[in-house]
This record gives C-alpha cells, sequence and structure tokens, in this order.
C-alpha cells in the first residue's frame, strides 16, 4: 500500500438510501459482484458507462488497501440470446461468442481491470437447479404450468430493495419449462432453463459466498432484477445475501433515452469510427457523478477528448523534464509528499462516495498549480502524485509517452523564443506553424516552452 490513508470510505447503500461508511464482512477483503453483458448484441455506451462506474468502485476499494475478488456474469442464455439465435439459424455459443470478443475488446480499450472470474450461466446450470430445489423444499417456490415460480407472499422482506409499487408485486419465474425448438437442461422439476435472476445468484453465491459485500450494476437493474435476486437467494439460503447494493444512473444521448428509432444508439466502434480515443469516453463518463444521469452529446465528448489530450501533454512534459521513474511512494510515510493537500483533497472526494468530478477538479488543481511555479516542485513528485490518483481514474497516464524531439525542432523553438523577446510575434507565429509541420506542438508555461509530439 502506497498510501497514508486516513479518511473512511463512505459509499451510498440502495438497500438503506443513504450514505454509510464502508465496513467489510472480512477485514482488508471485499467480495464484488458486477452484473455483466448478456450477449445477443454488442454493448452500448450506456452499458459502458456502467462499467467504467463499476471498475472506479473496484479501483477504489483497492486504492483503500483492500484485496478485492471482483466477479462479473456473462448472461449467455435468456430469450433474446435464443430469439437472436434462431433467426441467424446458430445455435447459442456460435451466436454470442462475437458479442463477447467485442466485450472483452471494449474493457480492454476503456482501461477496465480484468475481474478474478467471469462466470458464463450457461457453465452454471447445477448450481441454479440447486438454489431452485431448495426453494421448493422450502414452500417460497412452487410448479406452475409453464415454470417453477418464486412465491413473493412467502417471503416476507420482498420490495425492501426497490420498493415497488403493489401492482409491480409479482411472482416470478427461476425455472423456465422447455418450448418447442428452444435449447433446455434436465432438472428434478422438469426440462427446461433458468431464470434470468436464478442466474446471477447461483454464480455470486458459488464464488463469493452466500453473504457478500457488494452488488454493484444500473439502476435500471435495481426492480426486478436485483430485487428478485435477493429474495430467491436469502430464501434458499437463510442468510442475508449482500450488504451494500449500488447502482449506477442512465446514460441519455442528447438528453433522450437511447433508442434505435432515433439512432441514439452508439457502441464504441461508433466513437471510434469518428476517430475519438475511447478513453475519452471514459474521462466523459468521470465527469458526472456515478448516481448522476450523464447527458452524451458529440460536443461533450470532444471537450473530454480535449481535456485528456491537455493531460497527457503535461505527464508527456514531465517525463521529458524528468526521465527516471517518478516518486510512487507519494503520501507515504517514507517517502512525504510535496503536495499533501492535493494526496488529501483526491483521497476525501473519491471517498464520499466515488466523486469522480472533484476527483479530476483536484487533478487539474494540481497541473495549474505546478504551471503557475514549475521551478518550485519536482516533476517526479508530480508525475507520482497524478499517478497515483490515475490508480483509481484510470487514465492511463502511465502510457502517455515522453519522445524527444528532434535537433531542428528544438532549434527552431529557440529562435521562436528570440523572436517573441524582440516582439516579433508574426514571425515566432511562421516558427509554430513551422514546428507544426514536422509533428511537433507548442505549450507555453511560465517555466518556459516545451514541445510536444503530435
Amino acid at each position: 500500500m502506497y498510501y497514508n490513508i486516513v479518511i473512511m470510505l463512505k459509499l451510498y447503500n440502495y438497500l438503506t438510501r443513504k450514505k454509510t461508511p464502508f465496513k467489510p464482512l472480512k477485514r482488508g477483503c471485499v467480495g464484488l459482484y458486477t452484473c455483466g453483458p448478456t450477449v445477443y448484441n454488442y454493448a452500448h455506451i450506456g452499458n459502458l458507462r456502467t462499467y467504467v462506474f463499476e471498475d472506479v468502485l473496484r479501483r477504489t476499494l483497492e486504492y483503500a488497501g483492500y484485496k478485492v475478488k471482483h466477479v462479473m456474469n456473462i448472461t449467455d442464455v435468456d430469450d433474446k440470446i435464443i430469439a437472436g439465435a434462431k433467426k441467424a439459424g446458430k445455435n447459442l455459443g456460435d451466436f454470442s461468442r462475437p458479442y463477447k470478443k467485442d466485450f472483452f475488446e471494449d474493457l480492454d480499450k476503456l482501461n477496465i481491470k480484468k475481474a478474478w472470474k467471469y462466470p458464463e450461466a450457461t457453465k452454471h446450470i447445477p448450481e441454479m437447479m440447486k438454489i431452485a430445489e431448495r426453494l421448493l423444499r422450502r414452500k417460497i417456490a412452487y410448479p406452475a404450468k409453464d415454470g417453477v415460480y418464486f412465491n413473493i407472499s412467502n417471503f416476507k422482506s420482498y420490495g425492501r430493495l426497490a420498493n415497488p409499487k403493489p401492482g409491480d408485486r409479482k411472482d416470478f419465474v427461476i425455472w423456465k419449462y422447455a418450448k418447442n425448438g428452444e435449447p433446455f437442461w434436465k432438472s428434478p422439476f422438469g426440462p427446461g432453463r433458468p431464470g434470468w435472476h436464478l442466474e446471477c445468484s447461483a454464480m455470486s453465491m458459488k464464488y463469493l459466498g452466500s453473504t457478500f459485500d457488494i452488488h454493484a450494476g444500473g439502476v435500471d437493474l435495481l426492480f426486478p432484477h436485483h430485487e428478485n435476486e435477493i429474495a430467491q437467494s436469502e430464501g434458499a439460503t437463510g442468510k442475508k445475501f449482500v450488504k451494500y447494493f449500488l447502482e449506477g444512473e442512465h446514460l441519455l444521448v442528447d438528453g433522450k433515452k437511447m433508442s434505435k428509432s432515433l439512432g441514439s444508439v452508439f457502441t464504441l466502434r461508433d466513437l471510434e469510427k469518428r476517430e475519438f480515443n475511447p478513453l475519452a469516453f471514459r474521462y466523459l463518463a468521470l465527469s458526472a457523478h456515478y448516481r448522476s444521469k450523464l447527458n452524451f452529446t458529440w460536443k461533450s465528448l470532444e471537450a473530454s477528448q480535449t481535456g485528456l489530450d491537455r493531460i497527457y501533454e503535461f505527464v508527456k512534459a514531465l517525463k521529458q523534464k524528468s526521465p527516471s521513474s517518478p516518486t510512487l511512494g507519494v503520501g507515504s510515510p517514507k517517502t512525504p509528499s510535496v503536495f499533501p493537500d492535493a494526496i488529501s483533497a483526491f483521497q476525501k472526494t473519491i471517498f464520499d462516495d466515488l466523486d469522480t468530478p472533484k476527483a479530476l477538479a483536484v487533478m487539474w488543481t494540481l497541473i495549474k498549480n505546478y504551471n503557475k511555479s514549475p521551478n518550485k516542485y519536482n516533476p517526479k513528485d508530480v508525475l507520482g502524485a497524478l499517478y497515483a490518483f490515475d490508480e483509481v481514474l484510470g487514465l492511463g497516464l502511465k502510457n502517455a509517452k515522453a519522445e524527444t524531439p528532434p535537433e531542428s525542432a528544438t532549434k527552431l523553438l529557440r529562435e521562436r523564443e528570440k523572436a517573441r523577446k524582440a516582439g516579433n510575434f508574426k514571425r515566432a507565429d511562421e516558427i509554430r506553424e513551422a514546428i507544426r509541420r514536422l509533428g511537433w506542438q507548442i505549450n507555453d508555461a511560465a517555466g518556459g516552452s516545451q514541445l510536444f509530439h503530435l
């Protein structure tokens, strides 16, 4: 652990509807389950916003010193997948394989850390059957004409997570009996396939135990998915299912819900076709609190790309000034930081329910203060602080490579400085353009002008 962390991590728990200090079940360890993709189509940017939020949560927990067991499911059997496979004339595996591959590529492009486990629903059918059997034995589930259903009237605490309206409180299917032409598995209660909610209960509890720390996903899953997960899991085990439920808010496009008819359902590939860095979308996601709606526009993405580029340029300049390894022990007792206030401010914001907009603001304040008085600080210390922040933000700052400009460019830069001192700004602008044609750009700061590779 690099940091001297004294600030308590607080998270908003949907079970209590309030922000509370985080206390794991086991000291130093966290069991984290996050809802992954249903692989019937390519992930859209609304899905990706949720994955970025879940990644920031996992990174923040690790930043705070916890060892995280992160499990993210892959739903590879449900109504939409079956319908899509049937239409395409393929089996489930062949149909979903390209969407699965694209999903992992998206995670890499967005610098999302790999989970400990990615369990697939079709590989955990026996575990799902066992839960259904327990619920039947306990009279909390019952067989019906088309499947096995959970009886919510026999689970007294149903609705405590989402508080659904009386009309929405309905018995739900946990095992669907086989239909002609559909894939099925043999079970003690009849051939069929699991209900969607049952899948997550089985996979989360197999790897994290009957009770674990955090379940996260999008707010659209609050009801009925997460509500039903609680009911069937606790109904089967008699134990508390999850301590903390965290839910990320919706992403809007041009102020409206994403819609195929409006042509507003975008994938990461759509952004790349317009030559945006995928991490610009990550930056955009960080600019709004995960519990606030985020409005996506092409203009806002352009602004995020500009902001990201500026940070990269700053990091490259620091690397040019200090090519040796940065001070990574920022804020630790062994390596006192020259920016204790910045480190403290960052921890205060990110440990306050993952307040990424304020955390970004702390980063920009650090950059601004350095540019005002560059000779006051050691570039290695500044880099160390930025790298510390990026352990949570995940903008890939360590990959911003410093390049040595050619002598022709540095010679022109010296000539430009002479022209500026002489007040010949027309010549200075001409030299700037000449430097650009060489593939470099100039950043004018208080400590002097520097070159960055375009």
